[in-house]
């Protein structure tokens, strides 16, 4: 698995899924994500991050939650499936994430090139 894609596509299937709270977004805020994530997520303005920013949002929150759910960065779906990171509602899935796997999504967030979200 050389490529990027190939690597967000192996990890995100290995990450437990579960039902939020509907319209919760307590795990919400700015987040940094690789460049190849970032690419698959609308483009928005300047103006638009600064005002998310001023109130520590994520520039993808919209008032019924994520608007970009399906594409949501790695370090977004990590939230809730470990203990490492619970959700503040204990909203959790049935089995937690493999620790193995969690060590590789932290791998590769710190090895790929940040940008914030």
């Amino acid at each position: 698995m050389n490529d990027n894609r190939e690597v967000i596509a192996y990890l995100r299937e290995r990450i437990p899924t579960f039902e939020c709270k509907p319209g919760c977004h307590d795990c919400c805020g700015p987040v940094t994500t690789s460049s190849e994530e970032m690419s698959r997520l609308p483009v928005k303005s300047d103006a638009a991050h600064d005002a998310a920013l001023e109130n520590f949002d994520c520039v993808h929150l919209g008032p019924k939650g994520c608007t970009v759910y399906d594409e949501r960065p790695l370090i977004c779906r990590l939230f809730g499936t470990t203990p490492n990171m619970p959700c503040p509602n204990g909203c959790k899935p049935n089995e937690m994430i493999e620790p193995k796997v969690e060590k590789q999504i932290h791998h590769y967030i710190k090895n790929t090139r940040q940008v914030l979200v």
